[in-house]
């Protein structure tokens, strides 16, 4: 299975990307977000996320930018009556922190404006999708994704000889921010416990 791809694209399209790796092009399907970022970065080496789909008639790569986006397209294709297309479809339509915008205010009307989804459609994928990117979010969080500043700071005390169970204790205490910042913030309170 296809998982990731990194190399030089070929041709950037709309909802279309063809990917050189190592002399092998890949044709990936793509949402508009996907391909605005990559165009930006179109003369750098790239890296998209896959998505492989096998069938018996057919097979087909679809990339992401970022894995947010991977994870809700394959959340959105296990819904009955939600296939890609119509999954890509979304993933134009609105980014990924817009659509989690829209389940969480319950918004049909929005979601009934993306091509292809009707009334009943749009019902369907807010009961399935209710609370998906809440636990999404709770995963990253719990993985450390969301906050590798925190483990750089944590890496940095821990390497001036403070307990790693102190350093998490007080990084729960200081506020988000530079790595530098919150290292300064947390010595000043480990230096009033001792």
């Amino acid at each position: 299975m296809i998982v990731a791809l990194k190399g030089n694209i070929e041709r950037l399209e709309p909802t279309f990307v063809e990917i050189d790796v190592g002399g092998v092009v890949y044709g990936l399907g793509v949402s508009l977000n996907t391909s605005l970022r990559l165009k930006e970065c179109a003369s750098e080496r790239v890296k998209v996320l896959c998505v492989q789909i096998i069938r018996e008639d057919s097979q087909a790569l679809f990339g992401f930018f970022d894995e947010v986006e991977r994870l809700s397209f394959e959340r959105l294709i296990k819904i009955n009556g939600v296939g890609p297309k119509v999954a890509l479809a979304i993933l134009s339509t609105y980014t990924p922190q817009s659509f989690a915008n829209i389940l969480e205010d319950k918004n049909v009307q929005a979601l009934q404006r993306v091509p292809g989804i009707g009334a009943k459609s749009a019902g369907k994928i807010m009961v399935e999708l209710a609370g998906f990117f809440n636990e999404l979010i709770e995963d990253r969080i719990h993985k450390g994704n969301v906050s590798d500043v925190k483990c750089e700071a944590s890496a940095a005390l821990e390497s001036l000889g403070f307990k790693s169970t102190d350093v998490a204790n007080v990084l729960k205490d200081v506020s988000d921010g530079e790595v530098a910042d919150m290292v300064k913030e947390a010595l000043k309170i480990l230096g009033k416990k001792k």
